[in-house]
């Protein structure tokens, strides 16, 4: 039990020193005078700001407006990735019809075309919408692409020689071999929601942590500022640790359910 108790402990300090000594340099360094503290306060002055906002209830409302932002033009990414990804993965003539303008559209720069979903849809929220699925939907498309694409072409024949119908291809070989790079394709674009979303929310917005951080920020009120940027990680970290448990689950199932 020993030997275990060590082993946890030593990975907790592995992985958790750098983050330590970050946060560490980030309380000593404005206090020592190496930064100026009003520019970057020390980490514990962060931290007492963020407790006030949250236990105050004045982040609550910001938070609710990020997240339905954000989840709603994640979501609205896969429904269209994800099919479309099929499509164009499986299908070579659509490959070829469709991989040019993927290509074109992917590549360019996301925040540039924000302010032409402004003048189409307005600085509500359809807007924001508009932009949060853009840059979502690519990461999901590339990598549902690749996943279909990379699958082992033997597979295929087996299941074919096997006499198995086309949906039945795509339900017991197709979607799960390439799951683990959809996956892999969600876990970005929600990071990707998520940074998008705070670009688009200091621009035309009244509720956000995005435009908390920019009014923070226009009113002097730095610790504050800081500390909803923590709080925008967090969303960030916890968003990652749930699509990396669905990826666990979903490996852990698939290893002990067999095949029918």
């Amino acid at each position: 039990m020993s030997r275990v108790l060590q082993h946890t402990f030593k990975a907790a300090f592995e992985k958790s020193f750098a983050i330590v000594v970050v946060i560490s340099l980030w309380e000593i360094a404005p206090r020592v005078g190496w930064i100026d503290p009003h520019s970057l306060p020390p980490f514990s002055e962060v931290v007492r700001g963020v407790s006030g906002l949250v236990f105050s209830g004045r982040i609550v409302p910001h938070l609710q407006a990020s997240l339905l932002r954000s989840l709603a033009g994640f979501l609205l990414a896969v429904l269209v990735a994800i099919p479309l990804g099929f499509s164009l993965g499986w299908f070579k003539r659509a490959a070829r019809i469709g991989d040019p303008l993927v290509q074109f559209s992917r590549n360019t720069p996301i925040l540039a075309l924000y302010p032409i979903f402004i003048l189409i849809f307005g600085l509500g929220e359809l807007s924001k919408l508009a932009i949060i699925f853009w840059g979502t939907l690519w990461p999901i498309l590339i990598n549902t692409i690749e996943g279909v694409k990379s699958i082992d072409a033997l597979h295929i024949k087996t299941a074919r020689s096997m006499k198995i119908g086309q949906l039945g291809l795509f339900r017991k070989v197709i979607f799960p071999a390439a799951l683990p790079t959809i996956a892999t394709g969600l876990r970005l674009g929600a990071t990707r929601s998520i940074l998008i979303l705070v670009s688009a929310e200091m621009l035309g917005a009244k509720t956000g942590l995005g435009f908390s951080v920019f009014d923070f920020q226009q009113r002097d009120d730095i610790p504050e500022m800081y500390g909803t940027i923590i709080v925008l990680i967090v969303v960030g970290v916890v968003t990652n640790f749930l699509l990396v448990l669905f990826e666990k689950r979903y490996h852990r199932w698939k290893a002990t359910v067999p095949a029918n």
